[in-house]
């Protein structure tokens, strides 16, 4: 699958060279030209395999592609110990998508970092090693988390990577890392459901109730597996709907859960008062400690 993905990603490479030549084609496909590149007319009828079949490969490719919005060389993915796993691997599935970008996974420290799953991953690179990024991307997890958001270090390093990056996003609790390096006061933003409004507002965020947001250059997203769907929208965003679409098919990713959940709004009264309290008693020794740190 990853030969497919190169191959088709360094085709969409080549044919940004031959503009002049799509816009020949244009004739012969139902598509429309627009400040984002060439896209499908909403009422264009689908084609035939045989008819796919006998255009060429600049015809394919006029439906495909769309110019990037934005250039991106670098995404970099931080880790740190205790982080959820799909936070980071959910987005850096789709991310990967785009080539020829250099994706970074990165530690708060080098070596091997373990995962709240306690899976564990062998990093190559640490914040000391990295000093720019197009992209940053921040997972979030519970206690490790919360400890994160007093860690001068890492958090003077988010912001000089900040600085510069074209894109800075986080999943889940990771917003509350972001809020602690001071990058959402008066920004929209969202988290995990877990005191959203109270921590956001904590760091003069504005807490909005959605999948996911974008304020800027700053991208948000509610819990875990909503980092998805926040970067198939950033996808969309840089390359296009086109090409977003691809990636979502190459992932196959098309959620249709067994039962309607996973966000208070959804779910058992019982079963939400009751997971809030197991974060309450996970953070509780964290909480104290900051406490006692503070008289």
């Amino acid at each position: 699958m990853r030969y497919i993905t190169c191959s088709i990603a360094t085709l969409l490479l080549l044919v940004s060279c031959q503009k002049q030549q799509q816009k020949k084609n244009l004739d012969v496909l139902p598509v429309s030209e627009t400040k984002e590149g060439y896209t499908l007319q909403p009422d264009s009828t689908p084609y035939t395999n045989s008819e796919l079949e006998k255009m060429s490969h600049d015809e394919l490719m006029t439906i495909f592609h769309q110019p990037p919005k934005d250039t991106i060389h670098t995404v970099g993915v931080l880790l740190y110990d205790g982080y959820y796993m799909l936070d980071a691997m959910g987005p850096l599935s789709v991310l990967n998508h785009m080539y020829p970008t250099k994706k970074l996974v990165i530690g708060r420290n080098k070596g091997t970092i373990t995962s709240s799953d306690k899976v564990k991953i062998e990093v190559d690179y640490s914040i000391d090693d990295i000093d720019s990024l197009d992209i940053l991307l921040i997972p979030g997890g519970v206690i490790a988390t919360y400890n994160a958001t007093k860690d001068k270090k890492l958090l003077d390093w988010i912001r000089k990577i900040d600085q510069n990056s074209t894109y800075t996003m986080s999943v889940c609790t990771g917003a509350w890392i972001l809020g602690a390096a001071g990058l959402l006061d008066g920004k929209e933003a969202t988290t995990n459901w877990y005191k959203a409004e109270e921590k956001l507002n904590q760091y003069g965020a504005k807490y909005v109730k959605k999948r996911y947001t974008n304020d800027g250059k700053y991208w948000t997203s509610a819990g875990v597996s909503a980092g998805i769907d926040m970067s198939l929208a950033v996808l969309d965003r840089i390359l296009g709907r086109n090409y977003a679409a691809f990636a979502a098919l190459n992932l196959e990713y098309d959620p249709k859960p067994p039962f309607e959940g996973g966000h208070p709004d959804k779910t058992d009264a019982v079963i939400t008062y009751m997971t809030e309290k197991m974060y309450d008693e996970m953070l509780e020794p964290s909480l104290k400690n900051d406490t006692i740190q503070t008289r």
